[in-house]
């Protein structure tokens, strides 16, 4: 995988510590993005799956995986492992994407309709500058969502987290 950083202990990409990784490559690119420098797919560094997992289960106390980026559902045969994996050690998944659920799951790749299968909550919709708000939780712009996925995929609806 092509990712941007991680974080082993963030307390901010969601509930509990979350090991965060930071794909590279983003072609919403939304102005006021607070993580510009991983918009260029060509940037960042090469990362070996496998390392990653490693990283992400050194820690007895991480409650759960983000994906967040950079856009995840750019590198999502990287990100669906990472996810797989998550789920399998009795880790929380949550995935931030500058697309729409409804995109994903109607016209998203094969590849990208199985990583959204693995997320438990996902963060959608591009940053927008002018509806910014530091009072949401897990956010940066009050148009983004917080999804319960698999609720959302059975009832075929969006079902927020509450």
């Amino acid at each position: 995988m092509r990712i941007a950083g991680i974080v082993q202990d963030s307390i901010v990409d969601g509930p509990g510590l979350r090991f965060t990784v930071f794909v590279q490559g983003c072609h919403h690119a939304c102005p006021g993005c607070h993580n510009p420098q991983t918009h260029d797919p060509l940037g960042g560094t090469e990362y070996p799956v496998a390392e990653l997992l490693a990283k992400m289960r050194s820690n007895p106390l991480t409650d759960g995986l983000t994906l967040s980026g950079g856009e995840p559902f750019e590198q999502s045969e990287g990100c669906l492992a990472l996810a797989q994996a998550a789920h399998e050690s009795g880790l929380t998944v949550w995935c931030y994407t500058g697309s729409t659920f409804e995109f994903l799951r109607d016209q998203g790749t094969p590849a990208q309709r199985s990583l959204l299968r693995e997320v438990d909550v996902l963060v959608d919709g591009p940053f927008i500058l002018s509806e910014r708000t530091l009072c949401l939780p897990w956010r940066g712009s009050r148009n983004q969502r917080l999804i319960c996925v698999q609720q959302s995929l059975d009832a075929s609806q969006v079902i927020l987290l509450k």
